[in-house]
């Protein structure tokens, strides 16, 4: 009964994958640069503060770790169905 779920269960989440990945790096890319890094070397370090609201970096923040414990999960559940599929 499983087995023929299995194929279809797979291509969800290598979608969910695929959905995870570009939403993470588009989150990523969004946040403030802190300085000292490579965020420095393209112009990052010349930030003002009036960029963006406490409140709004914090809900960034929250939606980036939500994000990426979604796209570890899915990582995992698929290493999980490949190796015991075989």
């Amino acid at each position: 009964m499983f087995n023929d779920l299995l194929p279809a269960v797979q291509v969800a989440l290598l979608v969910l994958l695929g959905i995870t990945s570009l939403l993470l790096t588009l989150l990523i890319l969004l946040h403030k640069g802190r300085g000292g890094g490579l965020s420095d070397m393209f112009g990052g370090g010349m930030t003002s503060n009036l960029n963006s609201s406490g409140v709004a970096e914090r809900n960034l923040n929250r939606i980036t770790v939500i994000i990426g414990v979604v796209w570890i999960v899915v990582i995992i559940v698929l290493g999980l169905i490949t190796r015991f599929t075989n």
